[in-house]
């Protein structure tokens, strides 16, 4: 599932039955289990135990990451379960697979459509703000806030793509 709009669906889908943006309420709606782990390197990881799925955040994250790295896994959560299934969960090495970064990019996707307003982001844009103005005002990663503008020029909106890194949550 590489297409942007149809994961800026699902993401909308799941904000729309739940009535709600909040990551870790999500994952409780959902069934999902929220650990904390004293990860080295690797801020969160996703599995599923016998059909149990688990989030893995580590230890120590400040509010506005741990926010984002449960958004993203709760992409994975969505968007790749069976995958996980199969291989045993997504783990740190996974970074250095070609398939996982497709995988790692559609979670990043999915977590800016899920925790960032279409209306609130294309306020601050049409007020000319940049999109460092925007990530400070919507309290979150500027990456993020590149994805979600990327996703909103996709559905027509008038806005430029703007760099950002790839792989900003494996850092």
């Amino acid at each position: 599932m590489t297409d942007k709009l149809e994961i800026a669906r699902r993401a909308d889908a799941l904000v729309r039955f739940s009535g709600q943006r909040d990551p870790r309420r999500l994952a409780r709606e959902l069934g999902v289990e929220i650990l904390t782990r004293p990860f080295a390197a690797q801020k969160g990881a996703y599995t599923v135990v016998v059909r149990v799925p688990f989030i893995f955040l580590k230890e120590g994250l400040e509010p506005v990451l741990e926010r984002i790295v449960l958004a993203h896994e709760l992409g994975h959560h969505i968007l790749h379960r069976a995958q996980a299934e199969e291989r045993g969960g997504f783990r740190e090495f996974d970074l250095f697979n070609v398939n996982a970064g497709r995988l790692e990019r559609e979670a990043n996707l999915f977590a800016a459509q899920l925790l960032l307003p279409d209306e609130e982001f294309l306020e601050y844009a049409r007020r000319g703000w940049d999109v460092h103005a925007i990530a400070a005002a919507l309290e979150t990663d500027v990456n993020l806030a590149a994805l979600k503008g990327d996703i909103l020029a996709a559905r027509g909106c008038p806005l430029r793509p703007q760099p950002h890194k790839a792989r900003f949550l494996s850092a």
